[in-house]
């Protein structure tokens, strides 16, 4: 099973980074997560450009259509989705009657360097993946000052916020599961 993992944020040393892969560590043995790692090629979303699409984009919506399930951990910017994030989930969002994210399982997590972990843009998140048609699990795992609260392998210091990780995967996992057997 293939989750695809993407961040949102483009910082070299990205908390947001570091937890997607120690997530990885998490997956069940059957899982392997795959991190998309182009964010920062896509350009302005541009509707007159969208029966071109750009490489990065093209090769975004394939990655998502081959995944059984999308990862997406965010940080918060001005308390909402950082513009990159967004602008990816504006491209993959057309035309909407054939987006990869249709029915596809998807979890949003995301930490900052904040006290509230970035629990408005995980919100916000969650709401675009719902609008485009994902089947988006309702649960959020902020975690705040993450200089502290992550250890170095992206994982939570905090027992919680492992096991709250650690179920978020196992349900994004079991929707995957779920997915497969329906088609």
């Amino acid at each position: 099973m293939k989750v695809l993992g993407l961040s949102g944020s483009l910082r070299r040393d990205s908390h947001n980074t570091r937890l997607l892969r120690g997530a990885g560590e998490l997956l069940a043995p059957e899982a392997e997560l795959v991190l998309f790692e182009r964010l920062a090629e896509i350009p302005p979303y541009n509707e007159d450009a969208e029966h071109e699409l750009p490489e990065a984009v093209a090769e975004l919506k394939a990655a998502i259509a081959s995944a059984d399930a999308v990862l997406i951990a965010t940080p918060e910017y001005n308390a909402s989705i950082p513009g990159v994030l967004k602008n990816a989930l504006d491209w993959i969002s057309r035309p909407f009657a054939t987006t990869p994210l249709m029915g596809k399982p998807a979890a949003v997590i995301g930490t900052s360097t904040g006290l509230f972990g970035a629990v408005w843009a995980q919100a916000e998140t969650r709401k675009v993946l719902g609008t485009i048609g994902a089947a988006v699990l309702d649960r959020e795992l902020p975690i705040g000052q993450a200089d502290e609260a992550l250890r170095e392998d992206g994982l939570p210091r905090e027992r919680e916020a492992l096991e709250a990780l650690s179920a978020t995967l196992d349900e994004l996992l079991e929707r995957a599961a779920g997915a497969r057997v329906a088609a």
